[in-house]
């Protein structure tokens, strides 16, 4: 869904010119912003729907969809399912993930 709302990389770079970089933006495992990939560490923010509330992607999920992941994830961490496969992003200090800085030369 994001992906579809947002220009690529590569069309917001090509303005800037050859020289310009795209870097990764480190996210801090204690990161306060309300994003998606903020909670990369603590699975358990997506279960609160004031959290999903400041993601603007939950917008496009119909109630139905919602439902379904919060009922997946909460039996996953409650039966330790999530951490069997993902525990190791619990103590990460940063996460690489979709968030890029376009910087011009």
């Amino acid at each position: 869904m994001e992906a579809s709302r947002y220009p690529s990389t590569q069309g917001i770079g090509a303005p800037l010119g050859d020289q310009s970089e795209l870097l990764p933006v480190p996210i801090p495992l204690d990161c306060t912003d309300g994003f998606n990939e903020a909670y990369f560490g603590r699975p358990e923010m997506l279960l609160n729907p004031e959290a999903r509330r400041a993601c603007s992607a939950w917008a496009f999920v119909d109630d139905a969809a919602i439902q379904r992941f919060e009922n997946d994830l909460s039996r996953d961490i409650k039966f330790g399912r999530w951490d069997e496969r993902f525990a190791h992003f619990r103590t990460e200090p940063l996460f690489l993930g979709s968030l890029k800085l376009i910087v011009g030369r």
